[in-house]
């Protein structure tokens, strides 16, 4: 089992604090493991058996649980009433008004609260206003390279890099021998995110178009796309479709992690910008099953990396504007901003070309705060300061603790 420990190192932090701890994130990305860590952790500091109640709505066993009610007399039932109780519900979501349970039992003075799920339907806004101020979303994503690191502590750094993008970083996905093995597992779970959490969902009929948008946006991360481009393209190709069955698919892609929008951010006029956003897509692995490697995406694919990375370390994201010229990302967050900029390499044609590095710099320098800007690369180079922008190899920078 593979510690998810900045995970459980919040859950400690919010053990007994009087707010529900909702873990949300894509099928498969650990969220029934790190709630298996943590219970072990409970035991482990003198909290019984009898203290904990564990439910997975996904198995069959308590398929009689079929409302709201029959979820709250269970665990009311259960409940140790002269101690604290530990409660968990895992994929809480697919009880219809599961907010009443979750409400109902938040109020009682010896439970302590923990749900997860994999549909962004969890935190909706009539859902959020209801629970107001009662709870802590962990936003939890597949595997860092950092932790991908832990598990093939045997690979260089390049190794390992090819490995992330290709096997992909899903935690199961490491525990399988062979690629014919990962393949069959992301083409499961592939199709459990399209049809449970997306078709089902958004009760959409037609698969193959919605796979086909799936495919499109793949194979576009990191560059501006609009709803109407995409409607668009798909209508060329000879598949007809509205713009507004396209904005259904990107809220079920949205919603269930699959997919995360990335919206524009003028740095100058410090406003958010309603047109143009980018996709970037939760694992790779999967990317990487449906299109394969393709020649010339390299820089996209690092941009995708650092991008699901500046989520984990606790930053809102968007892609910057500055003038006539783009910052890959400004990365937001309670302690101020950080300006990102991403490429493959920044060698040109031989020492003396310097025209990649002047391009990928030229915005960073158009921006006057005294905020850090710093630029990722794969080029095996050392920590340099040019003007007072950071460069550094990407990787390195992935494996910060």
């Amino acid at each position: 089992m593979i510690e998810r420990n900045e995970y459980l190192e919040v859950l400690k932090r919010f053990k007994d604090k009087e707010l529900i701890k909702v873990i949300t994130g894509i099928r498969r990305c650990g969220k029934s493991t790190l709630l298996k860590l943590y219970q072990d952790y409970l035991l482990s500091s003198g909290i019984t058996e009898d203290q904990i109640i564990s439910i997975n709505l996904e198995d069959l066993k308590y398929n009689y649980i079929t409302d709201y009610m029959d979820l709250y007399n269970y665990i009311n039932d259960n409940l140790n009433k002269n101690k604290k109780n530990y409660v968990f519900i895992d994929e809480v979501q697919k009880i219809n008004e599961f907010q009443k349970t979750v409400d109902s039992l938040y109020i009682k003075k010896n439970v302590d609260l923990y749900i997860t799920g994999s549909n962004a339907y969890l935190l909706s806004s009539e859902i959020s206003t209801l629970l107001s101020g009662r709870y802590v979303e962990i936003k939890m994503l597949p595997l860092s390279f950092r932790e991908y690191k832990e598990v093939y502590n045997d690979l260089n750094n390049d190794e390992l890099y090819q490995k992330y993008i290709s096997v992909g970083s899903m935690p199961y996905a490491t525990y399988l021998d062979t690629e014919d093995d990962v393949s069959m597992y992301l083409s499961s779970l592939y199709n459990d995110i399209i049809i449970k959490d997306v078709m089902t969902r958004k009760k959409i009929q037609d698969e193959a178009m919605l796979k086909s948008v799936a495919n499109f946006l793949m194979d576009n991360i990191g560059n501006l796309v609009s709803v109407n481009n995409i409607a668009t393209t798909m209508t060329n190709d000879g598949r007809e479709i509205n713009v507004r069955t396209v904005e259904k698919y990107l809220n079920g892609f949205v919603e269930s992690f699959f997919l995360y929008k990335v919206s524009r951010y003028d740095v100058k006029g410090k406003q958010y910008l309603k047109t143009g956003e980018k996709y970037y897509v939760s694992d790779l692995g999967l990317r990487y099953f449906i299109l394969g490697r393709k020649i010339g995406d390299y820089g996209h694919v690092l941009e995708n990396i650092v991008y699901l990375e500046l989520l984990r370390r606790g930053y809102d994201v968007f892609v910057g504007k500055v003038d006539d010229y783009e910052v890959d990302f400004v990365a937001l967050n309670n302690k101020g901003r950080l300006y990102v900029q991403v490429a493959d390499t920044l060698k040109g044609i031989d020492e003396t070309d310097t025209r990649i590095l002047d391009r990928e710099i030229r915005s960073l320098k158009k921006i006057d705060d005294n905020y850090e800007k710093i630029i990722l690369t794969s080029d095996k180079i050392p920590i340099s300061n040019e003007d007072g922008i950071i460069i550094r190899n990407v990787l390195e920078w992935l494996l910060d603790k």
